[in-house]
């Protein structure tokens, strides 16, 4: 079974890692919104939520999986697919998509207990633009979740681990070999489940901030943040990002860089967890 995730994991990497702005890389962009949409299709109707922005127009993408149990509130799990300018991005966020689109097979063959929103989100590196459209249409119909994960950036492990308040290292390590779940207060229950969770495959540390997380701004930086502003219950599920890959934004960040054992421990780490929620 790990080989076949491994090989899942790696045949999406392979598709989604090619440089994809929407401006600067419109065919790119296109190509792996399409390759998104085609997999999600799959499992059911996909919504296509558009929006427009000046200079560009993005394009949510979403299916629902019916959970074992429907009448319980849904658990949206969300993964941007955009990236920056001429490079591929694998960890940012290629190894987020992939993860997202083994779990929606996941979910989609053997549901969980609650119904599972799997979400592409667009213009995420325009300043989280996807989640904010699609976290203010669901709270405009007064949709209710359980829990909202963007998951972002996945894929990375290392010897050394930097923190944005350096007292955290006595907390959380030195060594960046866990995943980190990034959530507001509202989530820290949820989030401890988690952990608890996913501690079979990867170690999951949980940090729950007060005021939406604005006395740490690197906390919003992925489309998480824009639900923490509409009130719901939500965390980001990350590598940590540039506080651990050196590769962050550069044309390094390619597939050869991901530690791909370490991108497979948290793909099942996530599916464990949320069976459990």
């Amino acid at each position: 079974m790990r080989k076949s995730i491994l090989e899942t994991l790696l045949q999406h990497l392979k598709q989604i890692a090619i440089p994809r702005h929407p401006v600067w890389d419109p065919i790119g962009h296109l190509a792996v919104q399409n390759y998104l949409l085609s997999n999600l299709q799959q499992y059911g109707a996909v919504t296509q939520q558009s929006f427009d922005v000046p200079g560009a127009q993005g394009q949510n993408l979403l299916v629902k999986l019916p959970g074992q149990s429907p009448h319980l509130s849904p658990i949206l799990i969300g993964a941007h697919y955009d990236g920056v300018p001429g490079i591929q991005a694998a960890d940012d966020n290629a190894s987020g998509v992939a993860a997202l689109l083994a779990l929606a097979a996941a979910f989609a063959h053997h549901p969980a207990q609650r119904s599972v929103w799997i979400v592409g989100f667009d213009l995420e590196e325009w300043g989280m633009l996807g989640g904010k459209a699609l976290a203010q249409s669901l709270r405009d119909e007064n949709q209710s979740l359980h829990l909202m994960l963007s998951l972002e950036m996945l894929g990375y492990s290392s010897l050394e681990q930097n923190y944005p308040i350096r007292y955290m290292e006595w907390i959380y390590g030195r060594q960046g070999d866990y995943i980190a779940l990034v959530g507001n207060l509202r989530s820290l229950g949820k989030l401890l489940r988690m952990s608890h969770g996913m501690r079979k495959f990867i170690p999951a540390k949980c940090l729950s901030l007060p005021n939406q997380g604005r006395l740490v701004p690197a906390t919003r930086l992925s489309d998480h943040s824009p639900f923490w502003d509409q009130g719901y219950a939500a965390a980001m599920v990350t590598d940590t990002a540039f506080l651990r890959n050196p590769n962050y934004h550069k044309s390094s960040d390619t597939i050869a860089s991901l530690d791909l054992d370490f991108l497979v421990n948290v793909t099942q780490g996530i599916e464990a967890a949320v069976r459990v929620l």
